[in-house]
């Protein structure tokens, strides 16, 4: 899949800037006005395949975050201190607003964002589209944009994000974690509102196979709402959404959409992928992905032994982060046993607590262990949720989020006199 080249000049420019908010940006280009004002079907498909192949930039790097900071993993790098240093709070250490950790993860993902308007924009102009044609284009815009706002503010939580983008020349405030929550939900409905009227006649990646369809995208866009309506706690709507999803209690835990990689010439590989037993820069895990885990269950695989353990910084693991096992390797965006669990925590929360049984068992039994045997209360079930989600999620994205949102953050282990845990990451520095 290969990037336009005028997403490609938007995310370098916001590369380099660290941030959404640059001054001399300016978008009237003969490209953007063409794709906007006047473009053909191809041009949208490019746009398209664009935007989807832009949100792959910087994943790595969001991932490296978000499973360092929760201790999944170490991110070991002979050239970059910063991973044992800023992100684990190392002696005096803080999160710089103008560290790379930040500024690329959020610039890339607006950056696509700014795609996905421009897709919204040239759709509404092109006199080549049906009505129906014009909505399969702009839901899957909706559906991409709330999922890339979510994703920044995964980053940033309390300090919250920019959601009124669409005009770089006239930026929206920085809006409230609930506040962002919200408009993030209205545009998951919105975007499966104009799909449920629309037709898809776009291509998409491998990742999307089985939901390339307008129906399937629904599904997905459905999945992303119920992840969004738990970090909301609305758990009536969680179910809802889930109903019309592809959420399948017996169904295959793999079922999704995933970031898709390939070696084709132009193409991006997964740049999470690193051989096990490498050195210099490796993704070692964590020493309590394997202490914690119960006997026999399979998911250890997720971290194999090495061969001779990796210390850097009076860090030290046995193990490696092996959960996507080749460069070209899919990385989930949703997957059914993410609705699995949500399901679970939905039944918990709502008190139905047999369900919330059936479906933690789905989950043990599928990874070689037996069913579950201990209290059947809320706060036994929680805990019980929550380690499940992070054996199955491992290295996905999750575990930082979940616990910080069940206010367990402090149940993350501290290797290091003086090591912190980071509720947050502050907003770039060109943000404020």
């Amino acid at each position: 899949m290969k990037s336009l080249f005028w997403f490609t000049s938007l995310a370098t420019i916001l590369l380099f800037t660290g941030c959404l908010k640059v001054e001399d940006l300016n978008l009237n280009t003969p490209t953007a006005d063409v794709i906007t004002k006047n473009p053909t079907v191809q041009e949208l498909n490019n746009l398209v395949t664009g935007t989807e192949s832009g949100m792959r930039l910087a994943l790595s790097t969001y991932l490296d975050d978000v499973g360092t900071i929760g201790r999944e993993m170490y991110r070991f790098s002979g050239s970059e201190p910063r991973w044992t240093t800023d992100i684990l709070g190392g002696a005096s250490s803080n999160l710089d607003t103008n560290g790379f950790y930040i500024t690329n993860p959020w610039g890339f993902a607006y950056a696509d964002v700014k795609n996905a308007n421009l897709l919204l924009e040239g759709a509404k102009n092109c006199k080549l589209l049906t009505d129906v044609q014009r909505k399969g284009y702009t839901g899957f815009a909706k559906t991409l944009i709330a999922y890339q706002l979510l994703m920044n503010l995964t980053l940033t939580y309390g300090n919250g994000i920019r959601t009124d983008v669409s005009d770089l020349n006239k930026l929206g405030p920085i809006v409230s974690k609930d506040d962002a929550l919200t408009y993030i939900a209205s545009l998951f409905d919105q975007g499966r509102d104009d799909l449920a009227a629309g037709s898809v006649i776009f291509p998409l990646s491998p990742g999307f196979d089985g939901f390339s369809d307008a129906a399937g995208l629904i599904k997905v866009n459905r999945a992303l709402a119920a992840r969004t309506a738990v970090y909301r706690q609305k758990w009536a709507d969680a179910l809802t959404y889930l109903g019309n999803s592809f959420f399948d209690l017996n169904g295959s835990l793999t079922l999704g959409a995933f970031y898709s990689f390939s070696t084709a010439t132009g193409d991006q590989l997964n740049a999470f992928y690193i051989a096990p037993n490498s050195f210099g820069e490796i993704r070692p895990a964590h020493p309590s992905y394997a202490a914690d885990i119960e006997a026999g269950d399979d998911r250890l695989s997720k971290a194999p032994l090495r061969t001779a353990p990796a210390t850097q910084s009076n860090l030290t693991s046995n193990r490696d982060v092996f959960v996507y096992t080749s460069n070209t390797a899919p990385i989930p965006i949703v997957r059914n046993e993410e609705l699995i669990l949500i399901y679970a925590e939905v039944n918990i929360q709502n008190n139905t607590l047999p369900d919330a049984i059936v479906a933690l068992n789905r989950i043990r039994t599928a990874h070689n262990l037996p069913v579950y045997a201990g209290a059947a209360t809320q706060p036994a079930l929680l805990t019980e949720m929550l380690r499940q989600r992070r054996y199955s999620l491992f290295s996905e994205g999750h575990r930082w989020v979940d616990l910080r949102r069940y206010n367990r953050l402090a149940e993350l282990p501290v290797d290091r006199a003086g090591d912190d845990v980071w509720v947050e990451f502050p907003l770039p520095a060109l943000e404020k």
